[in-house]
């Protein structure tokens, strides 16, 4: 009756879970294939795909943890091997993930991408074995090194991925965009916020507004403080109109949001086989229940 139960909950386990996995993969797959690439420039605010090319200078760049390869975003593990004869498997010991931004530009303009939530894909893996627990950008110790390391002493498995400036890379996120010309300028606000800038240094702003130099601002000198706060507030608005928009793509929390260095058709073509797993572990799900049924009478009760 145990081994029963067992079956019971592995059966409805492979049926609902693959289930949901199937529809979930093939969602995902639709959702690339429906949604047209908008360029940077002209990106409607909400979830968009984006194509374009990584950009970094060189006090942008990271250093991979574990090899200390130049990039701009990473993400490691490092691993124990446990156990013994055929019971061995391996225990995460330490992992990790950038969350500096990354810039994208698809020749019409920039975005800023937010990495943190994203499920991110890059083209640049690399996993090797060592007898250290941290590898400190030391080569792979080779076959004989991974062999003597697993015999006489402990053996560790790193994994690290990158992201390079000059690399492609597809986006799917939530995009926002922002700058003087959506904003507007309100004068009070921009006003306000030049005088309370002021302010903090109080002997600065008497020195400069009292001209009577009496130790205080009367209602005249106050009347030039905020006229030229205001001089200084549309200097400022200008310039950020010249700056132009500033674009973001970050995790919407409910929609996908996915980094990747393959293209659409490729990304597609990987929930697809997901799914196909999911299906198939659903369908097996479904035969399991349906033996146990037979088996048990259940179907004739």
């Amino acid at each position: 009756m145990q081994d029963t139960w067992f079956f019971l909950a592995l059966s409805g386990f492979g049926l609902f879970g693959g289930g949901y996995w199937f529809f979930r993969q093939l969602a995902r797959a639709r959702l690339l294939e429906d949604t047209p690439t908008s360029k940077v420039r002209s990106a409607a605010q909400g979830f968009v795909e984006l194509y374009g090319v990584l950009k970094g200078e060189a006090e942008a760049m990271q250093e991979g943890p574990l090899t200390g390869t130049p990039c701009l975003w990473w993400r490691f593990k490092i691993e124990e091997r446990t156990g013994s004869g055929d019971k061995k498997s391996w225990r995460t010991l330490e992992s990790g993930v950038s969350e500096a931004g990354l810039l994208l530009d698809d020749g019409t303009g920039t975005c800023l991408i937010d990495p943190r939530g994203a499920e991110v894909r890059p083209a640049n893996k690399r996993v090797w074995k060592g007898s250290e627990r941290h590898p400190r950008q030391r080569v792979s110790t080779g076959l004989i090194g991974s062999v003597l390391g697993g015999v006489f002493g402990k053996e560790y498995r790193y994994t690290e991925e990158r992201l390079h400036a000059g690399e492609p890379l597809y986006a799917l996120g939530h995009f926002t965009s922002h700058g003087a010309a959506r904003e507007g300028f309100n004068a009070a606000l921009e006003v306000g916020a030049v005088v309370r800038e002021w302010k903090q240094d109080y002997q600065a702003l008497l020195q400069r507004f009292d001209y009577d130099r009496n130790g205080q601002l009367d209602e005249q000198e106050w009347q030039r403080v905020r006229q030229e706060a205001g001089w200084e507030a549309d200097k400022r608005f200008k310039t950020r109109l010249n700056q132009g928009d500033q674009h973001r793509l970050s995790d919407s929390k409910s929609l996908p949001f996915v980094l990747s260095s393959a293209g659409e058709d490729e990304l597609a073509q990987h929930y697809r086989w997901h799914a196909v797993g999911g299906l198939l572990a659903a369908l097996a799900g479904t035969g399991g229940l349906i033996w146990l049924s037979l088996k048990n009478g259940w179907l004739l009760s």
